[in-house]
């Protein structure tokens, strides 16, 4: 793996690996250990990779396994708006990687990148500390050469999408791309430009949805994202409901009903 040489030149370093058990464990044990940061942890293989609300992210070799860490992001009500900056840096990466596919890329919300439909890409964000001493790592997982079977949400890689693309002339690019997007972010204050660059991208924001929570699912008719990032979902008593975080699931509705 190699960094961008405008990344290297802003500060950003690389830990190499051929297996960890997770890349975001490794970069957060390396931030506990006083590393300085921005750095970037990446690895041939995952045996402990993980999603969001620890589901198991399949890692075989030949796919992406990268983690960015950064300190002190963003002032701490803007922090979370870092997923969406990450997801339109690997969104970049990948279309400059792959220029024929750009058409079908398309983000999904709060932070997958989908091709055709089908999810690419994931990426999840662990922070550690708070305020002005917070330590958020973003792991992106990118299936470059293979993608799990039987998952929630249809999946694609890049090969089965008739793209040849090695997992590191994709990190080299994603180290460009996330810095640019950090830099248009600009520690929160420009996020009306990340978040109007989102939505020029993004897919599922209209009809009818499902959202599932740890502890519930929602159904209504998705109302689009508020200036923080939260998703707005107009519920079938009327109410509106702003969430955070959650799985999306478009709703088919069938043919003759309105």
């Amino acid at each position: 793996m190699q960094l961008d040489p405008a990344a290297a030149a802003a500060g950003f370093r690389l830990f190499d690996y051929e297996t960890l058990p997770s890349t975001n464990t490794q970069a957060l044990i390396l931030a506990r250990r006083g590393e300085s940061a921005p750095f970037w942890v990446t690895a041939r293989e995952q045996s402990a990779g993980h999603g969001r609300r620890g589901n198991a992210w399949v890692s075989a070799p030949g796919n992406l396994y990268a983690t960015v860490l950064v300190r002190d992001p963003a002032p701490p009500a803007t922090a979370p708006q870092l997923s969406f900056v990450v997801a339109l840096a690997v969104y970049d990466a990948i279309g400059i990687c792959v220029e024929a596919l750009g058409k079908d890329l398309a983000l999904k919300w709060p932070n997958d990148v989908l091709c055709g439909g089908k999810k690419l890409a994931g990426i999840l964000i662990e922070s550690e500390g708070a305020g002005e001493s917070l330590t958020a790592a973003a792991g992106i997982g990118v299936n470059c050469a293979s993608h799990p079977a039987d998952t929630s949400y249809p999946a694609t890689d890049l090969a089965a999408e008739g793209a040849r693309v090695s997992a590191g002339d994709l990190f080299y690019a994603l180290s460009g791309t996330m810095l640019a997007r950090l830099k248009q972010w600009h520690r929160g204050s420009e996020f009306r430009s990340i978040r109007a660059d989102w939505l020029a991208r993004a897919s599922g924001l209209d009809g009818e949805i499902r959202v599932r929570l740890p502890d519930r699912e929602l159904n209504g008719r998705c109302g689009g994202l508020d200036e923080h990032g939260r998703l707005a979902l107009r519920l079938g008593d009327g109410s509106l409901q702003m969430i955070s975080a959650g799985d999306v699931f478009p709703i088919a509705v069938k043919a003759g009903m309105t």
